[in-house]
């Protein structure tokens, strides 16, 4: 079966074209989940509790479309359906796990530099010491009310006028 075309011709760039088919949020990480095994939905739905159930069928529905996964449905009632890898969506383990690993590394500490390295892991360069985290700018305090506020209007009951604008001093 031919890998149903929804996505424009590229021709500059093969990453954006890849970033296309496997770009977002969640779709690398089904991918990941998928490619230990053949997975059910409520199973990835566990695995992946931060995401809905509408944002993991949409993004398993582009998976399909894309060939990159297997949707099989057996006739039972209630309906069981799984999900599983295609050939073409097994060619993206490795890259996922070199991912994965990377995450653990940089993402996933607060320091990149103080990761355990192991020879495995230490053929990865570390960050430019211009791209290192840096903590963001402490915001100012917000302004203390003046003890001097304008007291309710007798009229109305309200801090403004019967006429719905604000009482301004």
């Amino acid at each position: 079966m031919g890998r149903k075309q929804r996505h424009k011709i590229y021709t500059d760039c093969p990453v954006e074209a890849a970033m296309d088919i496997v770009g977002g949020k969640w779709k690398p990480v089904i991918l990941l989940h998928l490619s230990e095994g053949t997975k059910r939905f409520n199973e990835l739905r566990r695995l992946m509790p931060n995401t809905t159930q509408r944002m993991m069928t949409l993004q398993l529905r582009e998976l399909e479309a894309d060939g990159m996964v297997h949707r099989e449905v057996y006739p039972q009632v209630p309906p069981k359906v799984e999900y599983s890898l295609t050939e073409l969506g097994a060619t993206l383990t490795p890259l996922l796990e070199t991912l994965r690993e990377w995450g653990t590394k940089y993402a996933l500490t607060d320091d990149p530099q103080a990761a355990p390295a192991s020879a495995e892991k230490a053929a990865i360069p570390p960050p430019p010491p211009d791209l290192e985290r840096k903590s963001a700018p402490a915001r100012p305090e917000p302004a203390e009310a003046k003890p001097d506020a304008p007291a309710n209007t007798p009229t109305s009951g309200r801090p403004w006028g019967s006429t719905g604008s604000a009482v301004i001093k």
